[in-house]
């Protein structure tokens, strides 16, 4: 079963400074039957104004995915670790509690854009504070996993997270790990297709649930930016 999520469902803020879109409830948007799906509690497109930042703050205990689309993104934590992001390069985030992290716009002239995924971490699981992801020109890569499988991030959490980018009529198929997944095109319209031949048409910045599949087919009906998010469970 696939129910999408479009981005006119998603909850909205602009602070002159900042523009988001929230998938999940976050911030002062609430809906108390979207506080995550599976491990994923956050999915966020930003656009921060030049020079803006996001002042020291503390988070539970979850992976931060930072995926920049255009602009550079500069990151801090309170024990001194920092990395730059530009447009095309993800920093995954190990965050912990009494750590503090900080982002901004590193640009003075430029805005930044950005999409942020916070999966829960499981307790019992540590990991490398930092890890930079450079894309690559490929169709199809992964980008975070709970193993560092094809040189993705490790995750610690039961995920994978693939990025696609497919030409129009390109196909990208996929067998699932688990009962459950999440779509969302950054850019681009696809249609899907699942073993029980459902087929949903999503535009760009919709999202889609997905559930009790085995396998998943997308079809880019143009040019196709796209995560897609896979549970074990």
């Amino acid at each position: 079963m696939i129910t999408p999520r479009t981005t006119g469902q998603c909850g909205k803020a602009d602070y002159g400074w900042l523009q988001a879109r929230y998938t999940f409830s976050f911030g002062h948007y609430f809906d108390p039957s979207l506080l995550g799906y599976a491990s994923l509690r956050v999915l966020n497109q930003d656009v921060l104004a030049p020079g803006a930042a996001f002042q020291p703050r503390t988070y539970p205990k979850v992976d931060i995915l930072n995926l920049t689309l255009n602009g550079e993104a500069e990151y801090r934590d309170s024990e001194g670790r920092h990395a730059r992001a530009k447009a095309g390069e993800a920093l995954l985030l190990a965050a912990r509690p009494g750590v503090s992290y900080s982002e901004l716009n590193f640009s003075k002239t430029e805005s930044l854009t950005r999409m942020q995924l916070w999966l829960d971490a499981c307790p019992e699981r540590e990991n490398t504070p930092l890890q930079k992801f450079t894309l690559r020109n490929e169709k199809h890569q992964l980008l975070a996993s709970p193993d560092g499988s094809q040189g993705s991030m490790v995750l610690r959490q039961q995920a994978w997270i693939y990025y696609i980018a497919l030409d129009e009529g390109e196909q990208f198929h996929t067998d699932l790990h688990g009962s459950r997944a999440y779509l969302q095109s950054i850019h681009g319209c696809v249609h899907t297709r699942t073993g029980t031949e459902q087929k949903t048409a999503l535009t760009c910045g919709d999202g889609a649930f997905i559930r009790d599949e085995l396998a998943l087919t997308l079809v880019a009906d143009s040019p196709l930016r796209a995560l897609l998010i896979d549970f074990s469970c």
